[in-house]
Order: C-alpha cells, then sequence, then structure tokens
C-alpha cells in the first residue's frame, strides 16, 4: 500500500459531508491497512442520540476516499469492521474501486441553503433513485408541500426547544469570520446564506437563549427562517428495513454516490435532517410516504440553485479539537 501516496490525498477526502460540518471522521495509519473510525469530539451527541447522521457521514467519507484514490490510481478497498470507535478499513485492492465519479466531483460538490430554480426533473429522478435502489433502498420525492411546511416548523421548534442540542449548535456556528475555527470547519454565516444583520441577529438571539427559551423564543426562532420558499423539491433517502450500525454506514456511501449524481445533473442539495431527527415528525414524514419511519435515512431540498455556494471550510487533518470560542 503506497501509504505516502494516500496521505497526500487527505486534503481532497475531507471533502465529504458531514452535519454541522463537524467532519468527525479519522484515520489511524497501520501496516498493510488504514483503519477508518471518528472522533468524539466531533461528534452531535445532544442533536444526533442515535448516531444516524455520524455513520451516515463515515460512509459518505469511506465513498469520498475510494472515489479520490480510484482517480489517483490507487488501488483500495473498503472492508467493514464496526467496532466503536472504528467502522472498518482501507486494504489493498487487486484494481482500483469501480465508480464512474471523479475527484473534481468531489471537489466542487456544495450543500447550498439559498435559493432553487425548480426541481430535479424525472431523469433526474429516476437516476438517483437508481443509485439507492442497488443498495436496497429507494429515494422519494415528498408530496403535499403545505404539510411538509408545517411539519419543519415543528421540527425546527422541537431542536431549538432542546437546551442541550441548542448549545450544540452554538459550538458549531461560526457567524463572524473573527471565529478562530471560520476557516477550519463548523457553519459559517456565508454557507447559511446570513446576511451581516441577519447573522448578528441569530447570534443576539441565542446569546439570550436562556433566559427567554419559556417564553416563546424556539417558536420564534423556528418561524424566522422557511427554506422550502426557497424553492426545490424534498426527498427522502429510504432505507431498506432493518439496517443496522453497519448498513449506516454503507447507506452513507450510497448518500455520497446520491449527492454525486445530483451534482452531475447541475443540481444541489439542502440537508433538513430536523425533519427525521424529532421523532413526531418522522413519524408524519414516514406517514405521508407510506413508509416505516425507522426508514427514513435522510431528507434534503434539491433544486438547481440560482447562484453559485460558496464553499465550507475543512480541516486537513482529523487531529484538532474544536475550540470554545465566540460565534
Amino acid at each position: 500500500m503506497d501509504v505516502a501516496a494516500f496521505r497526500a490525498l487527505e486534503p481532497l477526502c475531507w471533502r465529504a459531508p458531514s452535519a454541522h460540518n463537524t467532519q468527525p471522521w479519522r484515520l489511524r495509519y497501520e501496516p498493510g491497512q488504514i483503519r477508518v473510525g471518528w472522533n468524539p469530539a466531533y461528534t452531535l451527541p445532544a442533536a444526533d442520540l442515535t448516531g444516524r447522521d455520524l455513520r451516515l457521514s463515515l460512509g459518505a467519507f469511506v465513498e469520498t476516499c475510494l472515489i479520490v484514490a480510484a482517480d489517483a490510481d490507487l488501488p483500495l478497498e473498503y472492508v467493514a469492521d464496526h467496532d466503536d470507535p472504528w467502522v472498518g478499513r482501507f486494504q489493498p485492492a487487486p484494481s482500483r474501486y469501480p465508480t464512474p465519479f471523479r475527484t473534481t466531483e468531489v471537489w466542487d460538490r456544495r450543500t447550498h441553503r439559498g435559493g432553487f430554480v425548480g426541481g430535479p426533473d424525472s431523469d433526474a429522478l429516476a437516476a438517483v433513485d437508481a443509485v439507492a435502489r442497488q443498495a436496497g433502498g429507494s429515494v422519494r420525492t415528498v408530496p403535499h408541500a403545505d404539510r411538509l411546511g408545517a411539519l419543519l416548523r415543528e421540527a425546527d421548534r422541537q431542536v431549538y426547544a432542546d437546551p442541550a442540542v441548542v448549545a450544540e449548535l452554538r459550538r458549531w456556528l461560526r457567524l463572524t469570520s473573527a471565529h478562530p475555527d471560520y476557516r477550519a470547519d463548523g457553519l459559517t454565516d456565508r454557507c447559511l446564506g446570513l446576511s451581516r444583520p441577519a447573522a448578528n441577529g441569530l447570534r443576539a438571539a441565542l446569546a439570550v437563549y436562556p433566559a427567554l427559551r419559556r417564553l416563546g423564543l424556539p417558536r420564534l426562532l423556528a418561524a424566522a427562517d422557511d427554506p422550502l420558499a426557497r424553492g426545490g423539491d424534498v426527498l427522502v433517502l429510504v432505507a431498506p428495513e432493518g439496517l443496522d450500525r453497519t448498513g449506516q454506514v454503507e447507506f452513507g456511501r450510497v448518500l455520497l454516490r446520491c449527492w454525486l449524481t445530483l451534482h452531475a445533473a447541475g443540481l444541489v442539495a439542502h440537508p433538513l435532517s430536523q425533519l427525521v431527527d424529532v421523532a413526531a415528525t418522522r413519524t408524519a414524514l414516514g406517514t405521508l410516504l407510506d413508509v416505516a419511519p425507522d426508514r427514513l435515512l435522510h431528507v434534503t431540498r434539491v433544486g438547481r440553485p440560482t447562484r453559485p455556494a460558496p464553499r465550507s471550510a475543512r480541516r486537513v487533518t482529523g487531529s484538532e479539537h474544536p475550540s470554545a470560542a465566540p460565534m
């Protein structure tokens, strides 16, 4: 195994997506293999109680590494071996990982929280659904947009009503370029699409959160933004029944392939994970789709962007720790 060559590719591999852009993955180089796992300092124990988003992020990272290695003509394969905090390993393979994607697509793919012009057409929907079906899942479009809006507001309200989740969010917000980790990780004002007044307003609201939480601040925060009004369609990644932890990592790989398929069609995605993070809205969404709620793995708004999205920040390695700093 050409360890030096793979190490040189690590900054490209770090372009994988993760909830709150925490970049939780870690690599450990061992003789003949590279272990893949996570750093607890970069997880979201309050918002991601079950670890679903963590495992999806790890799977997306695995797929990104395989794509980048294949494009560099490094023959690697991934072997699942779940043993917390490790999920598997890369090892030498007889040939390159078979993938239609290239490093340029990994580098160019971005999350976009801005306006969309329309949603995916039938060809794009069929292509992304085919990716999921190859792994036993599917991609579904959410009907009844009016009902979905009410569910999204309820999910946001419940998220903002939880002090632990809000504290976690504050830890990963970078609402000013003066933040020491602004160019390393987290959710920046630019990537959130916030103007300077809007970013200052959010900072002020969260600063008084402890005092105003019981006076209706969560409801006001939930009503302050309506991403559905910015266009696009909402797609749900549906998993097969009985998906275990290892299976969720594998579906993180599927999710990354779905996002790159959308990217190839000129589309971008804006995750709306709160819809499946909150039990009540997850159940209601399952009813809308006529799917068991525990099979709903990921929700995202998809469309054609009205303008390019800013590139999110990335660390180069997993050895750093997020600092306690102002938002």
